[in-house]
């Protein structure tokens, strides 16, 4: 599963710090921090007919997680929003838009890992593309990580942050694989997520995933538990072993950038017939709904 260039992206208008300034110009300090030591970070939205889903948990996430690292300044969800405004405005963008928000401690005097050192900041970046759902619809095959999840122990996971090396390590593995992506668990040997998203499994018609023990939590996640509590489906948050993933009837992982998107085969072995399962096309369904209709409206309808 690799991602493709799309040709509409070529001329993208990047937002960073208020500043509209072309793809290719635009460009952080070498003394930011989030160079000096990936100290940032980060959410991804998804644009839907100008609405954008979810937005407000977003923002919360990404405020409670610069708050987590104890940065000085943390611009308003208004403010933030108002500059995704004028990134789409600027870029026409009104549907199959992905936005990935960085926010960075800000630029140091001179290079460090010291907070103390920053006398600047914080820096802001809005990155819109045009860019679909990325996952392939007729399944993804997984491999298990050598790499395990840092627990709150260790690296809390509800800080959102932008040091992805363990997931880049774990993509590493399941590229060499021919994977699509990488199965990881937490420090218990159970079940945390993918190296990009949650996991969930089918059994016996219920649909289970696993505690936030040592993986976010997830917003797209957390939208799939309150559709099967609506539509009564039933549902289980709890530890997962890999038996139980071989074992599945079907399995599917969730994420603003991939949405919902079944898994077929883990380590080897075919999860149920081989093809996306009936409650992962009915959950997609329901998810295609909500986001036709719900959101906060950032791009007005042209007149």
């Amino acid at each position: 599963m690799l991602q493709r260039f799309d040709e509409r992206n070529r001329d993208l208008t990047v937002n960073l710090n208020g500043t509209l300034v072309h793809r290719d110009e635009a460009g952080v300090s070498p003394f930011d921090s989030v160079v000096q030591g990936g100290d940032a970070v980060w959410e991804g939205l998804r644009l839907y007919d100008g609405r954008i889903f979810k937005l407000r948990e977003h923002l919360a996430r990404l405020r409670s997680s610069a708050l987590a690292l104890a940065f000085a300044e943390i611009p308003s969800d208004e403010a933030i929003i108002e500059e995704i405004r004028r990134t789409l405005a600027a870029n026409r963008m009104r549907d199959g838009v992905h936005i990935r928000l960085t926010l960075t401690r800000g630029v140091k005097v001179t290079s460090g890992m010291d907070p103390r050192l920053n006398r600047s900041g914080p820096t802001f970046i809005v990155l819109a593309e045009h860019k679909a759902p990325v996952y392939e619809r007729s399944g993804l095959r997984l491999i298990t990580s050598s790499l395990r999840r840092f627990g709150p122990d260790t690296l809390d996971p509800q800080i959102h942050h932008a040091n992805l090396l363990q997931s880049i390590l774990a993509k590493i593995e399941a590229n060499a694989a021919g994977a699509d992506d990488a199965l990881m668990l937490d420090g218990n040997g159970f079940i945390a997520e993918t190296n990009a998203t949650h996991l969930f499994f089918v059994r016996d018609g219920v649909a289970m995933t696993s505690r936030t023990v040592a993986c976010p939590e997830g917003i797209t996640r957390a939208t799939v538990l309150e559709l099967c509590a609506e539509h009564d489906i039933p549902s289980r948050v709890k530890d997962l072993s890999l038996t139980e993933a071989y074992r599945a009837d079907e399995a599917f992982c969730t994420g603003t950038m991939g949405e919902l998107a079944g898994v077929t085969g883990i380590d080897g072995r075919v999860i149920g017939d081989g093809s996306p399962g009936p409650l992962t096309k009915r959950l997609s369904d329901l998810y295609r709904d909500l986001t036709a209709r719900e959101g906060v409206v950032v791009i007005g309808r042209e007149r």
